[in-house]
């Protein structure tokens, strides 16, 4: 059996970099492949078809990001869903941390992968943000799930290219506890997506990517497994975009916008997610309209 990786983007001569077809769907003249339509009955906020609110890294804009302390606010404030980052530990944790190291968001430094989780475990994760939130650990993925409610899901975007280890980790945890089915797993890398996919069918997988893309929707199919939903750069998605990714059955979830003029852009072109380091301020503009 051919590789669907191979059958779907060497065959189109797609070239790769940083995870996204650079060549062949950018707004550069170039053409298109065909499109695969895919199923899935799209779920929108109550509230007159708003998009629904993701809290980027919890509610990175308040809080520090990735911790406890974040996800918290991001529930509190209303959100559908949170996003987040992991990495495996040297010791095969998954660890809630955007950067694979710890030097930024904490007082240690380290590669994540080099570090044993009890080393881990004893940075302070929330005074370089604000001294108020002295003391915040870095998170186990686990912690976070224990933390929210069943109703909040859960953005997991694999840093990582942790190969066949992290994969198994991963998906042995998400396979319990009825955690697949709040859980999207996105990633710049599309072929770790892939793999991921093939090895839990029931999977929900989601495409990061920065690229302009000439169409969204037909890149998606390239992959030739089912996708639940796109998360390009909030900038780069349109409504004639949105609209034909929404009727090949994917939901939109942009990254990361920040202020009401980009919100209700996101709005107007019709998307079904907003990601955003303010989901509280999110929520209320949403509200208000």
């Amino acid at each position: 059996m051919s590789n669907p990786w191979e059958t779907g983007f060497q065959r189109r001569h797609i070239m790769m970099a940083n995870g996204i077809a650079e060549s062949g769907f950018c707004r550069n003249g170039a053409t298109l492949g065909g499109n695969k339509r895919m199923t899935g009955e799209i779920e929108l906020d109550g509230n007159a078809g708003s998009p629904i609110v993701i809290g980027h890294r919890g509610a990175a804009g308040e809080a520090p990001e990735n911790t406890l302390a974040s996800f918290r606010l991001a529930a509190e404030q209303g959100s559908h869903m949170v996003e987040l980052d992991i990495h495996l530990s040297e010791d095969g944790k998954l660890i809630v941390c955007h950067d694979d190291t710890l030097d930024r968001t904490t007082d240690r430094t380290g590669a994540i992968r080099s570090l044993h989780s009890d080393a881990i475990r004893g940075a302070d994760a929330g005074s370089w943000f604000s001294p108020s939130f002295a003391g915040e650990r870095v998170p186990f993925l686990e912690e976070v799930y224990d933390l929210l409610p069943p109703h909040i899901e859960i953005n997991v975007e694999v840093k990582d290219a942790g190969g066949a280890l992290l994969d198994e980790v991963l998906l042995d945890y998400l396979r319990g506890g009825n955690r697949l089915e709040r859980t999207v797993v996105s990633s710049f890398d599309h072929k770790l997506l892939l793999r991921l996919k093939q090895a839990e069918p029931e999977l929900r997988i989601g495409l990061l990517y920065a690229a302009d893309l000439i169409h969204h929707a037909s890149y998606a199919a390239l992959l030739e497994t089912e996708v639940w939903s796109l998360h390009p750069h909030h900038g780069l998605i349109g409504a004639k975009d949105a609209g034909d990714a929404i009727a090949a059955g994917l939901r939109i979830y942009p990254y990361t916008a920040n202020h009401p003029a980009e919100w209700d852009r996101l709005v107007s072109v019709g998307v079904t997610g907003i990601i955003t380091d303010y989901p509280g301020r999110l929520k209320e503009h949403l509200s208000s309209r």
